[in-house]
């Protein structure tokens, strides 16, 4: 059944809101998921503030040359079906639910994906974000780094309050017996 012309309008409406708002947008192959499949994917991105749409190929291409950074893409892994993933607070955040889904649903390949500024990633740059730690992730390991030489300090610190404790301790005892 062919889509009427307002409801081909508000989809490239939706997807060119959600382009707008990604940092991040990775385009998959999702050929040969089941519905329950895909709605798993849906619910496992939506934790990770990542949405999931499927639209025709053409009406994604009247998308994307609607937004001004985002002309110049390359849509050329536009072919067949196709599921964008847009990454609205974490730019690695689709990569890795696309990839983690993945693993267990060969049947999901990711083709590309592209930032809001349209620089744009083939499939195996993809995986490589997917690898990426998140960015909660390197916030904690840069907390750690720099609390590090401080919490260093503090036990250096510490270490010769306790040994000062240590000998009044020993003093003390010497002294009552």
């Amino acid at each position: 059944m062919a889509i009427s012309r307002a409801k081909k309008e508000e989809i490239v409406a939706n997807v060119s809101d959600l382009l707008d708002g990604a940092r991040m947008t990775v385009v998959m192959d999702y050929r040969g998921l089941t519905v329950k499949q895909m709605q798993e994917l849906r619910r496992n991105a939506k934790e990770q503030d990542v949405s999931i749409t499927v639209a025709k190929n053409r009406l994604v291409k009247l998308a994307l040359s609607q937004n001004d950074s985002l002309k110049t893409v390359d849509t050329t892994v536009f072919t067949g079906q196709i599921g964008l993933a847009f990454g609205n607070s974490d730019e690695v955040a689709p990569a890795q639910v696309l990839a983690n889904f993945a693993k267990d649903n060969p049947s999901l390949e990711l083709l590309a994906a592209f930032n809001a500024d349209g620089e744009e990633f083939d499939a195996s740059q993809v995986a490589e974000l997917a690898k990426l730690p998140s960015k909660d992730v390197l916030r904690g390991q840069v907390v750690g780094t720099i609390a590090a030489p401080l919490s260093g300090f503090v036990n250096v610190m510490q270490g010769n309050i306790r040994g000062l404790v240590q000998v009044l301790n020993a003093h003390r005892q010497v002294i009552e017996s």
